[in-house]
């Protein structure tokens, strides 16, 4: 049996390993995007689903830097994939100023 790659890879050069390769570096650089993107969305919704009259403060801060966490990664793997401007993705998934005041703070545990 031989192995014929998808049609969709036929811009790239497939008789060198080196761009299915490539291809597959993108994928994965692709895959990881839509998980942190899907961790984004979790945190923001727990935030957003903060009850201040039933949850103490402290609960709300460890939402806060939970969600920045999220975030901070995302945007991080947006780099990675080439995606420089973030404006976009801060209005797609709603991501309060409160949160993108505290990225890429460290905080002691």
């Amino acid at each position: 049996m031989t192995f014929r790659p998808p049609q969709s890879l036929s811009r790239f050069d497939t008789g060198s390993g080196v761009n299915v390769l490539e291809y597959e570096l993108m994928a994965e650089r692709a895959d990881a995007l839509g998980r942190h993107g899907l961790k984004v969305e979790k945190a923001i919704a727990a935030l957003n689903g903060f009850d201040r009259e039933r949850n103490r403060p402290e609960e709300r801060q460890r939402l806060l830097d939970d969600a920045a966490d999220a975030v901070w990664a995302f945007l991080i793997q947006r780099e990675i994939c080439g995606l420089r401007d973030s404006r976009d993705a801060v209005r797609r998934y709603g991501i309060p100023n409160e949160v993108m005041a505290r990225l890429g703070i460290v905080r002691k545990r």
